[in-house]
């Protein structure tokens, strides 16, 4: 990030002089990696107006390296957060990606609200993460997805933004269903508005939609575990996402933890085993209060069909 004094250049530069093996530094950038210090060139104030997505980079590199934001370059950022708000989308999506997936997204999520930074890189996050339920789901997210990332494993952003923007969807789902909406489509209904609102703000393409989309609306289906609906959603092909979706649920307290071992049981379960567990789940169901257990029975009731007459 450094450059020698009167240069133009924007990016880091060290010289090396084979004649004598020597390295020129005329920016003391070598001493302040060893100081673990971040300090941007120029002007900090001048350089944030100039382009205001290098004060989301500083957050992320400070939190990425372990190191400190020079006080000078840090003193503009929170009197100039605002001008996040002017970055073209589809560049903050981008960059908000790149932070998501840098194996070190919860130090930068954490710096980004120390800095006054989380308004405007998503504007549902202070929200989030004031509800302490909200809050515990958000970070067991990025710090599974931390691991993966570190581990040199895929990390889908589809799952990442579908994680971030959950207790959103789900306010509005709950809200709907109180209103007298059906389950599903008052779902479906919810995943628009809040789709809506967010890919304007944050410019997210449409093959992440489409998955943030699949994964929300299988998280009612794990409830269904009688009949022929367990052996269909084995056959999803998100099914792996919207599980792991469900075990991030079950471990923040939001889904019981049994429905997260039973699927886990049934996902790497023989034939046999699985139709234990179909059993077992079929007499859960049956145990349940009478008036629920009397509306499933309803539900799942066919008409007889009438013998048919002898010829």
């Amino acid at each position: 990030m450094r450059t020698p004094r009167g240069a133009t250049s924007r990016s880091t530069r060290l010289y090396y002089d084979p004649g004598n093996g020597e390295v020129l530094d005329y920016t003391d950038g070598v001493r302040d990696i060893r100081r673990r210090r971040l300090r941007i060139i120029g002007d900090p104030e001048t350089r944030y107006r100039e382009d205001p997505i290098r004060m989301l980079r500083a957050v992320r590199f400070a939190a990425k390296l372990g190191f400190e934001i020079d006080p000078a370059t840090r003193a503009p950022i929170a009197r100039l957060a605002k001008l996040i708000e002017n970055v073209p989308a589809a560049r903050l999506f981008d960059e908000m990606l790149k932070l998501l997936m840098s194996g070190y997204s919860v130090a930068c999520i954490s710096q980004l609200r120390a800095e006054g930074l989380h308004h405007g890189v998503l504007p549902l996050l202070d929200v989030i993460l004031e509800q302490p339920k909200g809050e515990r789901f958000v970070m067991l997210s990025l710090a599974r997805t931390d691991e993966r990332a570190r581990a040199g494993k895929r990390v889908a952003p589809g799952f990442l933004f579908a994680a971030l923007l959950w207790h959103e969807v789900q306010a509005k789902w709950n809200a709907r269903v109180a209103a007298g909406e059906h389950k599903m489509p008052a779902l479906e209904a919810a995943i628009d508005q809040v789709l809506e609102t967010q890919t304007e703000k944050l410019a997210i393409q449409r093959r992440f939609t489409s998955d943030m989309r699949e994964i929300w609306t299988l998280q009612p289906r794990f409830e269904r575990r009688t009949g022929q609906a367990p052996f269909r959603l084995l056959e999803h092909l998100r099914l792996r996402a919207g599980y792991d979706f469900l075990l991030i649920r079950c471990a923040a307290e939001e889904a019981p933890a049994e429905l997260g071992e039973w699927w886990t049981r049934f996902i790497h379960g023989s034939e046999e085993q699985r139709a234990a567990l179909m059993q077992e789940a079929g007499k859960t169901r049956s145990s349940a209060p009478s008036g629920e257990a009397s509306t499933s029975a309803r539900r799942r009731r066919r008409p007889r069909r009438r013998p048919a007459e002898a010829t």
